[in-house]
């Protein structure tokens, strides 16, 4: 990771550790097909999260945090 990279959160509620997954999701009913928004995960809340997106049909992929296609966000 360069040292002018971003330090990157996770997205779980209260939790202010350093993300190392990017969860790639939409929702079909808001987003076109080829959107991608971005939850970011440590690896404590990487399970959950993906858990989350997974239910309802909105978990596309998961990816190094550092490793986020661009247009996605």
């Amino acid at each position: 990771m360069p040292a002018d990279a971003p330090v990157l959160i996770c997205s779980a509620k209260g939790c202010r550790d350093v993300a190392v997954h990017a969860l790639l999701w939409n929702n079909p009913s808001l987003h076109t097909e080829d959107r991608r928004k971005i939850w970011l995960a440590c690896d404590e809340h990487r399970e959950h999260l993906e858990e989350f997106l997974r239910l309802r049909g909105f978990l596309r992929d998961t990816v190094d945090a550092h490793a986020i296609p661009d247009g996605a966000g």
